[in-house]
């Protein structure tokens, strides 16, 4: 039986399933199973996969449920006692499964171990720039607010964990059991994080280094910008459910951070109405962020502005400045960490 296993959903990603399904096999820690899960895919990207002779794959092939839902089956058919997962488009570094695995191993009171982000761009080339979240003493009002996990590439995750939120609905014709909410075709990772974080005892921690490369694909971003806050706000009805005061509290303060991340994309995308629009919406949801987080408050709401203002030139010229600083401060940080 295998000690991890790494499961990819696969949707239609024939241009970048080979690079992930490489950096899969390449981890120095060896003792994986890979569950490659078929979403019903159009185009050759399950021809890619099967292109691969490694005894370790398996392809499971099912109708399109989403991204939840292949999740979903590759927990059902995981052996392992650890399940990492990553996306078609994403790329780990080597040693990432042996970090999370000693990680595990050193600190039975976690159940999700996560680790820092790189930013690639669609020719896979690295951006310089990280997701730098808050590692250790992770509350569900953090984890709501802030998503420190960033995202599902990221995640290494005992399979008792998953036991421990199992719920059985009937969505396809049959009961089944569901860990990710096949209902979410966006917003499903933040919800499963939260309900493991009000549901269980488990502690969420991470580690210091950058071992996901997390692939920007801003394509039609402005249209999934808004189906994605549509999505998420379907989190705060379902968890009002099972736990109203949680959302009573932090339901505001959690919109407007989800806002500010929102407005931060659409910048980034260069679609500079629907960020200004979201930054303000943000400030009246929950104008104390100013106060919470006023460095990337006041950043975010700069950077909505200048673009919508500056001469396109001397936008791009000014954000390259800011992302070199940054990215080098960040590299700074990352490394002074793995030192301490």
């Amino acid at each position: 039986m295998p000690k991890i296993s790494v499961i990819i959903p696969v949707y239609n990603s024939e241009e970048t399933v080979a690079e992930t399904l490489e950096s899969v096999l390449a981890q120095t820690y060896r003792d994986l199973e890979v569950i490659i899960v078929n979403d019903g895919s159009t185009d050759k990207s399950i021809e890619v996969c099967q292109g691969f002779k490694d005894e370790r794959i398996r392809i499971v092939h099912q109708k399109n449920r989403g991204l939840a839902g292949a999740r979903n089956t590759g927990i059902r058919h995981a052996q392992g006692e650890f399940l990492g997962f990553v996306d078609s488009d994403d790329v780990w570094l080597p040693e990432k499964l042996e970090k999370h695995f000693q990680h595990l191993q050193s600190s039975p009171e976690v159940g999700v171990s996560f680790s820092r982000s790189q930013f690639i761009d669609d020719q896979s080339k690295h951006l310089e720039i990280y997701q730098m979240p808050k590692l250790t003493n992770i509350t569900p009002e953090y984890l709501f607010c802030r998503n420190p996990i960033s995202n599902g590439s990221s995640v290494v995750i005992r399979k008792d964990v998953f036991r421990d939120i199992k719920f059985e609905e009937n969505l396809y014709g049959e009961v089944e059991d569901f860990y990710f909410d096949d209902r979410f075709r966006q917003s499903e990772d933040i919800e499963c994080w939260l309900r493991i974080a009000l549901q269980t005892n488990w502690i969420i921690e991470g580690i210091p280094e950058a071992l996901t490369l997390y692939r920007l694909n801003s394509g039609g971003l402005s249209a999934n910008l808004i189906k994605q806050y549509e999505s998420w706000q379907q989190i705060l009805v379902k968890t009002n459910v099972y736990n109203p005061e949680f959302i009573k509290q932090w339901g505001d303060k959690a919109r407007a951070y989800q806002l500010r991340y929102l407005a931060r994309r659409a910048t980034r995308a260069r679609s500079p109405k629907v960020a200004v629009s979201l930054v303000n919406q943000a400030l009246m949801a929950h104008w104390r962020i100013i106060l919470e987080e006023p460095r990337r408050t006041f950043i975010s709401l700069i950077a909505a502005y200048l673009l919508w203002i500056l001469p396109k030139s001397i936008y791009q010229w000014l954000e390259k400045l800011i992302m070199k600083i940054t990215g080098a401060n960040q590299q700074r940080r990352i490394q002074k960490e793995q030192i301490s």
